[in-house]
């Protein structure tokens, strides 16, 4: 007696690329659920749960939705009706997915935080039959905060699947020859483009909590390691290393970016490049902390001329980077 045995997609491997995420939209409702599930997160926030959920739910949920809304209004892409970090990852996905068009990989993309979902992504890859899956978080200095926490939320969808992938994750890439060269390579494209030399550029990294590198993060080791591979392969004009995006009263990592372009006209550097090394697409902390508000700060100090270099976004040397930090870890058969 034969059994109909029910077709079963096999043999492929599935390329996910991760990003912290972004809100659905602009409303206050969208933002204030990103925000929950963003800042619900023990890798994020280390503190006590239950003083940090009366705290989040009772304050910040309530006054920094408003905030938040208004930063994202001011870059929000309005024909793409998609946030800029979004646009980015998407646009990397597909030009990432053309560099495999003849081979049994399939590209796709998640956020960590909001949509589309690790969860989601991964059930559609084992469905289109990816037996392998290589999850490449899109933050080229480890984290605790950040590839830690897309590892955690990976290991939790595995658990509850019967049929599992086999699973790799490239944790980093900080010091990546090709990652250098396109980080001089931006900036040596914006010079070429603006009409002043500038006397300084500042390399500007997300921070953390200065606890957490005293805990053992490496974040700090990995975004100075780049600082030092950039101003070898980019010695035009020098390069320091700040940090910013910091959030709470306690000291998180230093010098603060915001900090330092408030004092550097007063030490006369009034021409000052920003690069955001840690940023591999352009988000709200790139084009509006950075661009908009931090500008703004450079100028209203006594600064004359400031500009952004745009983060790696799809950039053919990135998507090259991209290319070869997937074939690293791709199963032989």
């Amino acid at each position: 007696m034969s059994i109909d045995h029910p077709k079963i997609n096999y043999d492929k491997t599935g390329v996910l690329l991760v990003n912290l995420g972004t809100p659905d939209s602009t409303s206050w409702f969208d933002i204030r659920r990103y925000l929950k599930e963003f800042l619900s997160d023990k890798r994020v926030i280390e503190v006590n749960p239950i003083l940090w959920k009366l705290i989040l739910n009772l304050f910040i949920l309530n006054f920094r939705p408003s905030k938040t809304a208004k930063a994202y209004k001011e870059i929000w892409m309005e024909k793409e009706d998609m946030s800029p970090l979004r646009y980015y990852t998407l646009m990397q996905t597909k030009k990432l997915s053309e560099k495999f068009i003849n081979e049994k990989i399939i590209v796709d993309y998640a956020m960590r935080y909001g949509n589309p979902s690790i969860k989601n992504k991964i059930k559609q890859l084992h469905e289109q039959g990816c037996e392998n899956m290589i999850i490449l978080p899109l933050y080229p200095q480890y984290a605790a905060a950040t590839t830690a926490t897309v590892c955690d939320e990976v290991y939790r969808i595995l658990i509850s699947m019967r049929w599992q992938p086999s699973l790799q994750i490239i944790p980093h890439y900080e010091s990546e020859p090709l990652y250098i060269d396109a980080l001089a390579n931006s900036i040596n494209k914006k010079i070429s483009e603006i009409n002043w030399t500038p006397d300084l550029i500042i390399a500007s990294y997300h921070g953390i909590p200065k606890k957490y590198f005293e805990k053992g993060d490496p974040y700090y080791c990995y975004c100075q390691k780049t600082s030092r591979l950039l101003k070898e392969k980019f010695n035009k004009i020098p390069i320091n290393t700040t940090f910013q995006s910091r959030f709470g009263p306690q000291e998180w990592l230093q010098p603060y970016t915001d900090k330092t372009l408030e004092n550097l006209p007063k030490e006369g550097k009034k021409n000052i490049l920003v690069i955001c090394p840690g940023f591999s697409s352009d988000c709200v902390e790139t084009l509006e902390e950075i661009l908009i508000q931090g500008k703004k700060l450079f100028l209203d100090n006594g600064g004359k001329n400031f500009d952004l270099v745009p983060c790696l976004n799809y950039n053919e040397d990135h998507i090259i980077l991209l290319q070869h930090l997937v074939k690293k870890y791709l199963v032989e058969k």
